[in-house]
Formats: structure tokens, C-alpha cells, sequence
């Protein structure tokens, strides 16, 4: 294609010249030079133990981004009080792009009204990276539990206010969360009764000690399928492809009901911009391929991506929308 007539009087390396120029101009955006990053290994913080929902995506994006980026990334567990400390040492670290956090709904858009002093600010302390995944929460019944829909549970709670026992994970987590919105949204008087973790909860539940209970579909799926438990309605606005026939809250009754959990990665305050575009060219390349979608699913989260900025503005709307309800409730850690 000839983009210009010769003027007279141009040389010819003057027309080279610029038409390289124009092909970087008109190129669109491409990766960021990763010349001199980095040039050694990365350490994503995860603010929980080994073994939830946290760290198991941040071995699925660590071990990705170990190959694309040619350095290893060292995932470091960094639990305690509800997460908060793994997630300040990461607001206080050098911003240099070595040190990285797997933010999530609970640290970044729950905890900063939660507890007292959490030790950081989710707007001004971090750089959004990009978001990897969303997970739905589901609310997850023993087969003896009479109500099989959402219709159906709130007649049942409203004709019985405050006789229901709905267990969750500890307080101020998604799944309790997510119980106290549907209070809220619906109505009703509910016994939440939060948990040490998760597989209490399904212990609990599968032992029928506890009749109904929000929580994520990972340790319930194997019981579900084999029919000793029940998955009412799960909580995202669409269903889960893990469980395909199961409908959403939405979808049962309560219109615009969502309450899903986000996993993305994020960086200090102040990491260069080179840095940030470049890592979130390498999340948004690993997030679509197959491998790596279908670790995700398995891990009970849908994948999805994001700009930066896009990021940045979910964390704000999340926190809005949890830290009001943590205010509504007055709920406090000290």
C-alpha cells in the first residue's frame, strides 16, 4: 500500500524514515518493554493460608506469569486477622513490581470498614493490575431443608422469623456478607450463624446440624452432585456453568440481586506504569487460554479480565457497596 507520493526533494531513507513511524504510530497499544522487568523473582502475597479460594488463584496466575515473564513467582502466604496483614505488607513494600497481592472482595472491599485499623486504603495504597476472576457464592441446603427455592425459603423464614439457622464462614467474609445482604434485601429475621471456615460449615450442613448455609461451591460440589446436599440459588447475575440447572437470586425473585467475590492482582502505590500495562498484557494473555479458564472453573470461579482502570473502578464500587453495608450493620474488628 502506498501511503504517500513522493515530495520533491525527499530522500529515500527520509521516506523510510517515515513511514516506520507511522507504522509505531498507527500500531494500536502493544505490550510494554519488558527489557529490564524483571530481572528477578516475584513475590505475590497472598493475606490467607495455603489452601481457600485466594491462594489457590494465586497459583494459577503465579505459575503463568513464571513462564511468560521468565522469572519465578514466589507465591508467599501471609495470613492473619481476616487477611489484613498480608494485604498491608504489600501497601508498605517498595513499589518496584517484586512485590505483588491477590486482592479480593473480603480484604479490599470489605475489611477497610470491618476492621478497626486495617492499615491501608484500597484506593489510595494500591495500583490495580487487572481482575482474574469472579466467584459466585451459593446458597447450599441439606436435603431434609423444606424450601427448594428462594420463593419458597423466604415464605418459609417470614412465617418463622428468627427460627431459621443459616450457617456462613467467620464474620465479615463473603459468604456472611452475602447472608446479611440477603437479610437485608429480603426482610428477612435470620439466625446467621458465622463459622471458624468454610469446611465447618459443610460439616455441619452435610450432618444436618445446621439446615441451610451461603458458601462458596468448591467444598460443596462433590456432595451436591452425589445428592447430600442442595444448591438452592447461587448468588452471581448469571449462573454458573458449574452448575448449570441451579438459577440465580435474580432469576428467583429478587431482582438485581448479585453478590460475587473478585480476584485480581494489584501492586504498591507509585509502581511505574510500564510495569503495570506490562503485567496486565501477561494476566489478560494467561486468563485466555484454555488451561488456564479451566483451572479457574475448577476452582468454582468464572474467568474474567480487565484495564487497570477497569479494576480500579470495581474495587471502588465493591467497597461502596460492601463497606455501607458494614456501617448499616455496624459491625466492627478491633
Amino acid at each position: 500500500m502506498r501511503l504517500f507520493a513522493k515530495a520533491p526533494g525527499m530522500s529515500r531513507p527520509l521516506i523510510v524514515a517515515l513511514a516506520m513511524t507511522l507504522a509505531v504510530t498507527f500500531s494500536g497499544p502493544c505490550r510494554a518493554d519488558s527489557a529490564e522487568y524483571p530481572t528477578r523473582p516475584i513475590t505475590l502475597i497472598v493475606p490467607y493460608p495455603p489452601g481457600g479460594g485466594v491462594d489457590a488463584m494465586a497459583r494459577v496466575v503465579g505459575q503463568k506469569l513464571s513462564e511468560t515473564l521468565h522469572q519465578p513467582v514466589i507465591v508467599d502466604n501471609r495470613g492473619g486477622a481476616g487477611g489484613t496483614l498480608g494485604t498491608r505488607a504489600v501497601a508498605r513494600a517498595h513499589p518496584d513490581g517484586y512485590t505483588l497481592l491477590l486482592g479480593h472482595t473480603g480484604t479490599l472491599s470489605i475489611n477497610p470498614s470491618l476492621y478497626s485499623h486495617a492499615g491501608y486504603d484500597p484506593r489510595a495504597d494500591f495500583d490495580a493490575i487487572g481482575l482474574v476472576a469472579s466467584m459466585p457464592v451459593a446458597l447450599i441446603a441439606h436435603p431434609s431443608f423444606p424450601a427448594k427455592s428462594i420463593a419458597e425459603f423466604i415464605a418459609l423464614a417470614k412465617a418463622s422469623p428468627g427460627k431459621i439457622n443459616l450457617g456462613t464462614s467467620p464474620l465479615g467474609t463473603g459468604g456472611y456478607m452475602c447472608a446479611e445482604l440477603f437479610k437485608s434485601v429480603a426482610g428477612l429475621d435470620l439466625a446467621i450463624i458465622p463459622y471458624k471456615g468454610s469446611a465447618p460449615v459443610m460439616s455441619d450442613l452435610l450432618g444436618g446440624h445446621v439446615p441451610v448455609a451461603f458458601g462458596t461451591l468448591p467444598p460443596a460440589l462433590g456432595n451436591i452432585a452425589a445428592g447430600n446436599l442442595r444448591a438452592i440459588a447461587v448468588t452471581s447475575a448469571k449462573r454458573t456453568s458449574l452448575l448449570p440447572d441451579v438459577p440465580t437470586f435474580d432469576e428467583s425473585g429478587l431482582p438485581g440481586f448479585e453478590a460475587v467475590l473478585h480476584y485480581g492482582l494489584l501492586a504498591p502505590a507509585g509502581t511505574p506504569k510500564e510495569i503495570i500495562d506490562q503485567l496486565n498484557f501477561e494476566i489478560r494473555r494467561a486468563v485466555a487460554t484454555d488451561e488456564v479458564k479451566e483451572r479457574i472453573r475448577a476452582e468454582g470461579g468464572d474467568p474474567m479480565t480487565s484495564t487497570p482502570a477497569e479494576y480500579t473502578a470495581d474495587i471502588d464500587k465493591e467497597e461502596k457497596k460492601w463497606g455501607d453495608l458494614v456501617r448499616q450493620l455496624n459491625l466492627k474488628v478491633e
